[in-house]
C-alpha cells in the first residue's frame, strides 16, 4: 500500500546531491524511509549552481531512485538545501520606541518581523531570517509578551547571498518534476542535528568540512552569533594531489583517503606509497603526499580561523569545536583543528533523540546533511492518490401498474358468444336488457363483480407481464 504521509529533502553538494525520505513525530523524531545520492558531475561549483539543466536533470534522477526505493509511493514535493558560497549571516535591527511604558503582544512582534522580511540588503538576496534576540530597554528577554517597556529592539540574523546563487536556484528548480516548497539554509539545519542544547547555550563553533566549500557557524546562549561559507573545500586537497603526482583524479581521491593525513607523522614520511600514473605504475614516499596535504588543510584552516576572529565572539568566553562532512574523515584531521583553534574539538554525530532505528544513516557525512533537512521540512511532502469515483449504479427495470381509484373500469366489449348461447345467437353488446350470461351466478353478477374483473383484467394482466418480463415461472409467486 503507498504510504501518503511523508516529507523528503535533498542536499546540494558540490561532488555529490544526497536525497532522503522519512517520517517526523511531532516531537521531531525521524523514521528514514529511503537515501540514496546522485554525483553532480560537476554542474555544481563551490555549492552553488553552475549548470542548472543538468542539476535539475540530477535531482529528477535521485527523485526517481528514492521513488523506487518506497514502492508504490511518489514524491510530489521535495525540500531544497544549500550551503554554497557567498553565504553569510548579518545583522539587522527592528526597533519600536513608545512615548511611555507599553505591554508587548503577539501583534507588535509579528509586524516587527514582518518589517524584516520586507528588508533586503542592497546587493543581496536574503535566503533565511534567524529568530531575533529580544532586548527590552537594555534588558535581554527571551520571551517579551506581556512584558511592559518604552523601547524594544529585535535583533535578527538574516543569511544573505549573492542575487545570482538565488536566480540560479530558482531557475534550476523550474526545471525539476517536483514541487519545491522551500529553499534551506543546510548549515542552519546541521546545527540543529548535531550540537546539543549544552554546546549551543555554552558556545559551540560548527565547522562542516566539504567537497567545494566549508561552512562555519558559531552559537552561544542557544543564538546564531556568525555564519560564512569559505570558498574552499576538501576537494582542494585532491586536485592538489591530481597536479602534483601526475595522477587520475580517481587515484589522487584514493590517495587522499588512504595515505593523506592532516598532520604528518615524521616517523613515517619514508614509507613508500605505489601510486597508478597515467603512464604506468610508480613509487613515491609519504613525504611527498604529506607536504601536499598538509598545505592545503593549513590553508583551509586560517581562512575558518579569520572568519571567526571577524566576527568577534571569542571574547565573550570559551567555545567548543564541532567538526563534520566528508571532509571531516581526513587522517587527524580533528587534531590539526584543535591545534589551531586550541579549543576541544568532537566529530559531529546525530543527537540520539532526533533518529529512530537509522542512526548508522544519518551518521553518515554523505547523508548526515540530507537528514538535517527533513527537521526544517513541514509540509507533506507524498503524491496524493486521485479520488476514485465509483460509476453510478444501474436502475432496475421499473413496471408501472395502473389500478384506477375508486372508478369502475370499462368492461371490455365481447365478440365470442357466451357458453349458454346456442349455435347461431349472437351477444347483444352491451345493451343492459340483454346482458351475456357466464359464472356461477347463472348470468346475473353478484356483489363485487367490478372488483373480480379489475383483478382478472388488471392486476393479473400486469402480474403476467412482469413473469414474463423476468422469466418467473408461475410457481415461484
Amino acid at each position: 500500500m503507498a504510504n501518503t504521509d511523508f516529507i523528503a529533502a535533498i542536499d546540494l553538494g558540490t561532488s555529490h546531491m544526497a536525497g532522503m525520505v522519512g517520517t517526523r513525530t511531532p516531537s521531531g523524531v525521524l523514521s528514514i524511509l529511503a537515501s540514496d545520492v546522485e554525483k553532480t558531475d560537476r554542474s555544481m561549483r563551490r555549492g552553488c549552481v553552475y549548470n542548472g539543466e543538468e542539476v535539475a536533470y540530477h535531482v529528477n534522477a535521485l527523485v526517481r531512485k528514492l521513488e523506487n526505493k518506497l514502492g508504490d509511493s511518489k514524491i510530489d514535493k521535495i525540500y531544497i538545501g544549500v550551503g554554497g558560497f557567498s553565504l553569510r549571516s548579518v545583522d539587522h535591527t527592528v526597533t519600536r520606541t513608545f512615548g511611555a511604558e507599553r505591554e508587548i503582544t503577539e501583534d507588535l512582534l509579528l509586524n516587527m518581523e514582518k518589517e524584516c522580511r520586507n528588508y533586503h540588503p542592497a546587493g543581496l538576496e536574503v535566503f533565511d531570517i534567524v529568530s531575533p534576540v529580544y532586548c527590552l530597554d537594555g534588558r535581554v528577554e527571551r520571551d517579551p509578551v506581556g512584558t511592559t517597556c518604552s523601547r524594544i529592539d529585535a535583533r535578527y540574523k538574516l543569511i544573505v547571498g549573492r542575487p545570482v546563487m538565488y536566480s540560479s536556484l530558482k531557475k534550476m528548480t523550474d526545471r525539476i518534476n517536483c514541487k519545491v516548497p522551500q529553499i534551506l539554509v543546510s548549515p542552519i539545519a546541521l546545527a540543529n542535528f548535531v550540537l546539543t542544547d549544552a554546546e549551543r547555550q555554552q558556545g559551540c563553533i560548527l565547522i562542516d568540512f566539504g567537497a567545494g566549500v566549508t561552512s562555519v557557524s558559531a552559537y552561544r546562549r542557544n543564538q546564531l552569533q556568525m555564519l560564512y561559507v569559505v570558498p574552499f573545500g576538501s576537494h582542494l586537497i585532491t586536485r592538489d594531489i591530481e597536479s602534483g603526482l601526475d595522477v587520475p583524479e580517481s587515484e589522487a581521491e584514493r590517495l587522499k583517503r588512504v595515505h593523506g593525513t592532516a598532520l604528518p607523522n615524521k616517523e613515517e614520511q619514508q614509507l613508500p606509497i605505489d601510486i597508478n600514473r597515467m603512464n604506468g605504475m610508480a613509487t613515491i614516499k609519504q613525504a611527498d603526499l604529506d607536504e601536499i596535504v598538509e598545505a592545503r588543510v593549513r590553508e583551509i584552516l586560517e581562512n575558518v580561523y579569520a572568519r571567526v576572529l571577524d566576527a568577534n565572539i571569542l571574547k565573550e568566553g570559551s567555545y567548543t569545536v564541532v567538526i563534520a562532512g566528508s571532509g571531516a574523515m581526513l587522517k587527524d584531521l580533528r587534531e590539526a583543528v584543535k591545534m589551531r583553534f586550541k579549543m576541544d574539538v568532537r566529530i559531529a554525530s546525530v543527537r540520539r533523540d532526533l533518529v529512530m532505528g537509522n542512526d548508522m544513516i544519518a551518521n553518515n557525512p554523505e547523508y548526515m546533511l540530507a537528514a538535517s533537512l527533513l527537521l526544517l521540512c513541514r509540509e507533506n511532502c507524498a503524491k496524493q492518490p486521485e479520488k476514485v469515483v465509483p460509476p453510478a449504479r444501474p436502475k432496475s427495470p421499473s413496471v408501472e401498474i395502473n389500478i384506477g381509484v375508486g372508478k369502475e373500469p370499462e368492461r371490455p366489449i365481447e365478440t365470442e358468444q357466451n357458453p349458454g348461447e346456442s349455435k347461431g345467437e349472437s351477444t347483444k353488446g352491451t345493451d343492459p336488457e340483454n346482458k351475456p350470461q357466464g359464472g356461477d351466478d347463472g348470468g346475473k353478477r353478484g356483489k363485487g363483480w367490478w372488483i373480480k374483473d379489475l383483478f382478472t383484467n388488471t392486476i393479473g394482466t400486469s402480474i403476467k407481464e412482469v413473469s414474463k418480463e423476468f422469466k418467473i415461472k408461475d410457481n415461484d409467486y
